[in-house]
């Protein structure tokens, strides 16, 4: 298996399970509307410092990729592979606060109900 269907796969796994939690919120549209800029900061932040950190330690040798194990397309040296754990992981933290918290809390103390 090379690293961009592992990738594929891992990005998939995170997609269903953030479908699951929106589509177990109600108001979606409300939910949706409060989380879309958090989570677009959040990535434009966390896939800078991966595209940085990513070429520095590849580019000190601390990281080395299988030519034939990637799909050939890069972000300066890190391969395209690199950027889906960060990806999935700003799908994967807010769904699992939605799955897992109390049903009905929120933090600014209102119902979720009444968003």
């Amino acid at each position: 298996m090379n690293y961009t269907v592992l990738s594929l796969i891992f990005l998939a796994i995170a997609a269903v399970v953030l479908l699951a939690a929106i589509a177990r919120r109600v108001p979606r549209r409300a939910l949706l509307r409060r989380w879309w800029t958090p989570l677009v900061v959040s990535a434009v932040v966390v896939l800078a410092l991966t595209a940085a950190f990513d070429n520095v330690m590849i580019g000190a040798g601390l990281v080395a990729y299988d030519p034939g194990a990637i799909s050939g397309l890069f972000v300066g040296a890190a391969p395209l592979e690199d950027f889906a754990y960060p990806l999935a992981g700003l799908m994967l933290l807010p769904s699992l606060w939605l799955l897992l918290r109390k049903r009905g809390s929120d933090v600014e103390g209102g119902s979720d109900v009444a968003d």
